[in-house]
């Protein structure tokens, strides 16, 4: 496959068919994705974009100037109250206490074993007033865990239908959207937000995204949802501005090596095997999984999360077998052809023995042996 015959495959775990009787939500969106002659799929249970234009045009434009996507499926959950900080600091592994109001910062749940329930975000509103920021085909799954260990009486609510959410990414992101802003954009650190207005809409803004480029997420209102898409495209138009769906989203998350859930991290994987251990802050406080991390820190891991170059013909897709000196020793969890670096890559989890830059592997791509070297992450990183 060729960077000009890059597909919309379905390449992550959330892309699924969702049986008759499952009612499929619709976001704010969902008649711009049509008008605009958006590719729809059912997507963790609601109707979402996967392409526009097609994925290589779009990936392309977020990387050079900059992309729309919509991601209004994600869910939020507000968690207030007195005891509010000491609920998350127990609940997640970075540390609650360091979180200024302004500020974000990635975390996730853990299982006692310290395995992923999810990843999440928690943006501090407030001294005891945060909002977390969940992936949307786990969104039933975490207000259900959380509110199993909210023993503390804190207020834990689903505000997911409370919000819209678009992202702006790109090098020309900051530049399109203060046109329509009167908020200093240059001011906000990355992973900080300001509430602000957006085309005389309320709206929080947040210096946040999934694509390794420049960028803001936008939360309002769902009825302001539409006139603001609207008026970003019109704004954004003339500076290359395009929608964007999922397949660039995937593409471009990869290149930048950030973690999906149901690909690098689950239920079976620590952060300390994703390469994540810098959210795990063991002296800040005993959170779930905590003891785990701590065993598998001192006995020293066993796999670890490389990346890898593809140097045969082929794509390696997730649960392709990683191979060397005839056995399996790993597997794929992510894989697609770079339109930045025009090059098929991938990420996996191999023995740490092999996890070294520079590393000769095999992978298995539909019964055949396709040979590839172990490369360091990211892949892309922006320039500064």
């Amino acid at each position: 496959m060729g960077p000009e015959t890059l597909s919309s495959e379905p390449l992550f775990s959330e892309l699924n068919a969702m049986s008759e009787n499952t009612p499929v939500r619709r976001t704010p969106l969902y008649d711009a994705h049509l008008a605009a002659g958006g590719k729809l799929v059912e997507f963790a249970g609601w109707q979402m974009p996967v392409q526009y234009s097609g994925v290589l045009q779009e990936h392309r434009a977020v990387r050079t100037a900059a992309g729309l996507f919509d991601v209004s499926h994600m869910g939020e959950f507000r968690v207030s109250g007195e005891g509010a900080e000491a609920f998350l600091q127990g609940m997640t592994p970075n540390d609650v206490a360091r979180l200024k109001p302004g500020r974000i910062h990635y975390s996730g749940l853990l299982t006692e074993r310290g395995t992923y329930v999810d990843d999440l975000l928690v943006y501090r509103l407030a001294a005891e007033e945060f909002l977390l920021v969940v992936n949307a085909a786990n969104a039933e799954k975490d207000f259900a865990w959380l509110a199993e260990h909210n023993d503390s009486g804190v207020t834990l609510e689903d505000v997911s239908s409370d919000y819209g959410l678009i992202a702006v990414q790109g090098p020309k992101a900051e530049e399109i959207l203060s046109g329509l802003t009167t908020t200093d954009l240059a001011a906000i650190r990355y992973y900080a937000f300001v509430q602000g207005e957006v085309d005389g809409r309320s709206v929080l803004i947040s210096r946040t995204g999934y694509t390794g480029e420049e960028g803001f997420e936008l939360y309002l209102p769902p009825e302001d949802t539409l006139p603001v898409w609207n008026r970003l495209l019109e704004e954004g138009g003339p500076e290359g501005l395009v929608p964007a769906g999922l397949g660039a989203r995937d593409t471009l998350r990869m290149e930048a090596a950030m973690a999906l859930y149901g690909h690098e991290i689950d239920d079976t994987i620590t952060p300390l095997e994703a390469g994540l251990q810098w959210v795990v802050k063991l002296q800040a406080a005993d959170f779930i999984g905590r003891q785990a991390l701590v065993e598998i820190q001192e006995r020293g891991l066993s796999r670890r999360l490389v990346g890898f170059r593809v140097e045969g013909r082929g794509i390696a897709r997730q649960g392709h077998k990683v191979v060397a000196d005839g056995e399996e020793v790993g597997f794929v969890t992510s894989g697609t052809f770079s339109p930045t670096l025009e090059k098929a890559l991938g990420m996996a989890y191999v023995p740490v023995s092999m996890a070294a830059s520079g590393t000769s592997v095999s992978l298995d791509i539909r019964g055949k042996r396709v040979p590839a070297v172990i490369v360091d992450l990211p892949f892309y990183k922006r320039a500064k």
